[in-house]
């Protein structure tokens, strides 16, 4: 089975030489380094690390905080970032993963039923993620790093929604996976993970030699000796104080985090979306509004946690979107329980239209929420007074509060 095979030019191609050649220089560099990490003759690249390289290199936004299918956006490009030894049959790879939806595809009946749905949840992500960084779906890609013996290889693909229409070729295998094509690339799902995988086949665009150190830790010590002299005996250990860091960049602390759910919850319901508050305010009785007011919700056990994480009531902060853009934001309500935009419609217009792609009108619901695989929002509070703000995969909210509330039960 070949996969389809894009000859137009997708991202790494036409970003400017001076980048290119940083982002060359910097996977050498970390290339070179791997005896840090790995005897094995192939050099090895830390995922994250590769995010970050890429980032740095190509000053794109890193989109790696929030729980979604893209890791950077530059421009109005998308990618997804990977690192994997590239094999000659094409590496299979992780894209996705369905565990908190695990209930919904057990409900279906036959193995094609499944599989459809699997694809249409996949679907509904990608559609979401594009709506969350603000780009076009024909925009999103793959870029990755191949690691082969004495060099990288750079291969991009397409970021395609799967072609429900097409999918053909069901296998099942011995190991409780399914294998299946859409006629553009190939996929295998996995029940007893609940993940869903796609086959890169390795299409060169460009090739990175990289030579290996033996000897990193030597290297390193020689490189660094005068940031970091060696410690006598009879001086005893020296501490630095304060971050050096290594980009000659000032970076703005981050001072602190919490989660906020997008959802209720009670134990006659379960979780839920409130049909006339939170992110159906809209909806609410008493007078005329907006169809895109909304607030999220601020638990009381947060606001009794984190006293000062908040501006004081009806003051505006500054809140950065995953794409980059920006929200005034504030504290509204009777104890500072909603998180609110400034103007109110700012939010609902983002989070209802742009990301979740409801029409005016329409009800959010907890099964939205699941089936584009997010249900809470990461808050994170830097020290100059700036907020960012990022989406997280199902489940996320009640671990943070399970959490906070084991820790307050051991400090009783």
């Amino acid at each position: 089975m070949t996969q389809t095979r894009k000859k137009n030019k997708m991202f790494f191609e036409v970003q400017p030489k001076e980048e290119k050649a940083q982002y060359e220089n910097l996977l050498k560099i970390m290339g070179a380094l791997s005896r840090l990490s790995s005897d094995n003759d192939i050099p090895y690249l830390y995922y994250r690390m590769a995010e970050n390289i890429f980032c740095k290199a190509f000053n794109a936004i890193n989109l790696a905080r929030s729980d979604i299918s893209l890791d950077a956006k530059k421009m109005n490009i998308g990618l997804g970032l990977k690192t994997f030894i590239n094999k000659s049959a094409g590496s299979i790879e992780k894209i996705a993963e369905f565990n908190k939806n695990k209930n919904l595809i057990d409900k279906e009946s036959s193995l094609k039923d499944k599989i459809l749905l699997i694809s249409k949840l996949r679907n509904e992500r990608l559609k979401t993620t594009g709506g969350i960084a603000e780009i076009d779906l024909s925009k999103m890609f793959y870029h990755c790093v191949l690691r082969e013996k004495g060099k990288f290889i750079i291969h991009e693909d397409q970021m395609l929604p799967i072609a429900i229409e097409n999918i053909k070729e069901l296998h099942e295998t011995g190991d409780n996976t399914v294998l299946f094509s859409d006629g553009n690339y190939e996929y295998s799902f996995n029940f007893s993970k609940s993940t869903l995988y796609k086959r890169f086949i390795s299409n060169p665009i460009y090739e990175i030699p990289v030579q290996i150190f033996d000897d990193p830790y030597k290297i390193l010590e020689d490189a660094l000796a005068d940031m970091f002299p060696k410690v006598s005996e009879d001086k005893g250990v020296q501490l630095l104080n304060g971050k050096i860091p290594l980009d000659g960049t000032q970076v703005c602390p981050e001072i602190s985090r919490i989660y906020l759910p997008l959802y209720s919850f009670n134990r006659k319901k379960g979780k839920f979306v409130p049909e006339r508050s939170g992110l159906n305010q809209w909806n609410a009785r008493g007078r005329a509004r907006n169809y895109d007011e909304v607030y999220i919700q601020i638990p009381c056990f947060i606001r009794r946690k984190f006293p000062n994480f908040f501006p004081e009531r009806d003051t505006s902060f500054t809140l950065r979107l995953p794409s980059g853009s920006f929200l005034v934001a504030k504290i509204c309500q009777d104890d500072g329980k909603a998180l609110m935009s400034n103007p109110n419609s700012a939010l609902g217009e983002w989070l209802l239209r742009t990301v979740l792609g409801l029409k005016e009108g329409e009800l959010l619901t907890y099964q939205k929420l699941e089936e584009v695989g997010i249900d809470s929002v990461e808050i994170t509070k830097f020290s100059d007074g700036t907020y960012d703000i990022n989406f997280k995969k199902l489940g996320t909210f009640g671990d943070f509060e399970s959490n906070l509330l084991l820790e307050e039960d051991e400090e009783e």
